[in-house]
């Protein structure tokens, strides 16, 4: 089965309908006093930043109802597109055109393994290292993993995967009791690097950097939701921790 053109035509045409259909919904719950706040969050950003939103929402609009929903940037982005999210948090690129994407958080990839990984011993590495490397890596559809496929497509590198995982917890617990890579946000790793229990290589250039980003449906009536959710965001911090911490380097 496949959609036709005339299909798209009229799924184009019945989407602002039923998000009109989803505004009207919410506005009469709005004036019974049981307005719900929908937010989907990215894996990543779920479990660097809900704990803290959660609370800080939770504290500054009172009279909402919350309802957090977490999945891949994939997924999260289609949910916004048929009007099952008010908002959006992503570590990954949003494509659709009718979203908008505005980057409010600060993030970087780092590379680890576990400390008696063969790569271990090694000061400085090389995309080259990456070659034979056996890798635990995020599923399709995940920002994290994005980037650091086009990274690796940049410098003609396939990637070998030995584990993919919907979970970061998963990934981190395997590359510490195995000999897998990954790249995960440094945002995940800070006790582990803070304790030694893992083996980090940072980049030495910006191919690894990102944002998490706030996205939003081009038509949505933002209010006074948007303002709380964004202002909540800028106060999380560009993790610098790492810059005390001696690590290895991984030369790009």
């Amino acid at each position: 089965l496949y959609i036709t053109d005339e299909g798209r035509r009229l799924l184009n045409e019945a989407r602002p309908i039923i998000q009109n259909f989803d505004m009207l919904e919410t506005n009469m719950t709005r004036m019974q006093g049981h307005h719900r706040l929908r937010i989907g969050v990215s894996m990543t950003v779920g479990t660097c930043v809900l704990p803290r939103l959660q609370q800080d929402l939770a504290a500054s609009l009172s009279g909402r109802i919350l309802y957090f929903y977490s999945g891949n940037t994939h997924t999260i982005e289609d949910k916004l597109l048929r009007s099952e999210l008010d908002f959006g948090i992503v570590e990954g690129i949003v494509h659709a055109p009718d979203l908008v994407s505005i980057p409010i958080i600060d993030d970087f990839l780092v590379l680890c393994c576990s400390n008696d990984h063969p790569l271990a011993s090694r000061p400085v590495l090389y995309p080259r290292d990456l070659a034979d490397a056996s890798f635990a890596i995020r599923e399709e559809g995940s920002g994290t993993r994005a980037l650091f496929e086009k990274y690796l497509k940049s410098r003609h590198i396939d990637m070998r995967i030995s584990l993919e995982a919907t979970s970061p917890e998963t990934i981190r617990a395997m590359v510490k009791t195995s000999r897998m890579m990954t790249v995960m946000s440094v945002r995940l790793l800070e006790e582990d690097i803070r304790s030694r229990a893992i083996h980090v290589f940072r980049s030495t250039g910006h191919s690894w950097n990102r944002t998490f980003k706030l996205v939003h449906h081009k038509n949505k009536e933002l209010g006074q939701d948007f303002t709380h959710i964004r202002e909540a965001l800028s106060r999380y911090k560009t993790p610098d921790f790492l810059d005390q911490i001696p690590t290895a380097v991984f030369e790009e």
